[in-house]
């Protein structure tokens, strides 16, 4: 059975930091490029960063470049989100999602809001 599991996420105030977690399980996790997603209230969802099958490639949307981190364990079938210098505009549901040729899988997401 295929799962991936969000965790890390919480309330943080503006400047915060935080640091989401996905652990995958039921494929072979270093086939698969990982995304971070996240869907803002109301909005739809917005692709945030991915990164490579082997961890050496990393890309990021210009709204968290320099502030967010991707990273990977293939020993931990786990992807990271460190999210650092948090603003109220980062406040959404964060989901991982994992994408090969012929599959793509989702999380159920994790709320991070950013609030004073």
């Amino acid at each position: 059975q295929v799962q991936l599991v969000e965790s890390g996420g919480g309330l943080v105030q503006p400047g915060g930091s935080l640091r989401l977690s996905c652990a995958a399980s039921g494929f072979t996790f270093s086939s698969y490029w990982m995304y971070w997603v996240r869907q803002a209230p109301g909005k739809g969802l917005d692709w945030i960063s991915s990164i490579s099958t082997g961890g050496g490639s990393t890309y990021y949307a210009d709204s968290v470049k320099g502030r967010f981190t991707i990273s990977r364990d293939n020993a931990k079938n786990t992807v990271y989100l460190q999210m650092n210098s948090l603003k109220p505009e980062d406040t959404a549901v964060y989901y991982c999602n994992a994408r090969s040729q012929f599959f793509t899988y989702w999380g159920q997401g994790t709320q991070v809001t950013v609030s004073s």
